[in-house]
């Protein structure tokens, strides 16, 4: 699968910027939400071949946008990323039992995102 077009999903604009100019650079086109709710709202909407998704955020978190969009018949197909500073190994087997593919523990290291990405 070919990935261009990524959905980031995180409440930090630092975050959302710092990822936004990576894979820009690497030829994505980018999207960005701050919220849970409207990560879930946009995936239906752009289909993104791709979601980054952070775990901590105000109102519905990243597990529960992951959950949602991974059980949804018209966006289960969207790999998603989870990206987040919560690096335990409970959270990464957590993240993956709510249907994400994979699991980034910040700060991201970019070459190990790209190839993450690559390898989707």
């Amino acid at each position: 699968m070919s990935i261009k077009k990524i959905l980031i999903v995180d409440d930090s604009p630092t975050e959302r910027h710092f990822l936004g100019e990576l894979l820009t650079k690497n030829g994505f086109q980018i999207l960005t939400v701050e919220s849970g709710e409207e990560a879930v709202a946009k995936a239906k909407e752009l289909m993104p071949d791709l979601i980054l998704m952070d775990v901590v955020m105000p109102g519905m978190n990243g597990f529960q946008a992951t959950r949602t969009i991974s059980r949804d018949e018209a966006t289960k197909h969207i790999p998603i990323i989870m990206c987040t500073s919560k690096n335990q190994e409970t959270d990464k087997v957590w993240g993956k039992r709510q249907g994400a593919v994979e699991y980034v523990v910040k700060p991201v290291d970019p070459q190990e995102l790209l190839a993450k990405i690559a390898a989707l």
